[in-house]
């Protein structure tokens, strides 16, 4: 097997209805999310040709589309499923890391974020 190299994308910020209390299932608030997927890019680092790697941009859209759909989850850890799951449809992902953070928090204390990070394989 071929040494896996990776994408990574850093800081994507989607607005999502997402979390066990009422008000954050109907006001939207802000999530962030980073991913890693791990990819042989040596086909695509040779040919220079969008064809031989993982076109991010459809990672992306996929991903912020599953934080700021219609599917209201009570827990982080859900979401972040569900994105690993989307992130994994392309069959050249080995794996994926999802990084994700409530920016947002309903808590009292006074705290810059509340977060995920979960690694799938396939």
């Amino acid at each position: 097997m071929a040494d896996l190299d990776r994408i990574e994308l850093r800081g994507l910020r989607v607005l999502g209805t997402h979390g066990v209390l009422p008000e954050e299932r109907v006001d939207p608030q802000p999530f962030e999310l980073d991913l890693d997927l791990d990819v042989d890019l040596a086909a695509a680092g040779l040919s220079d040709d969008l064809a031989d790697t993982v076109d991010y941009s459809g990672v992306v859209d996929r991903a912020g589309a599953v934080i700021a759909g219609s599917g209201r989850l009570h827990l982080l850890e859900a979401l972040a499923e569900a994105i690993a799951a989307t992130s994994l449809e392309d069959e050249r992902v080995v794996s994926v890391t999802v990084g994700l953070r409530k920016l947002r928090p309903p808590l009292a204390a006074d705290i810059a974020t509340v977060g995920v990070r979960i690694t799938r394989h396939r």
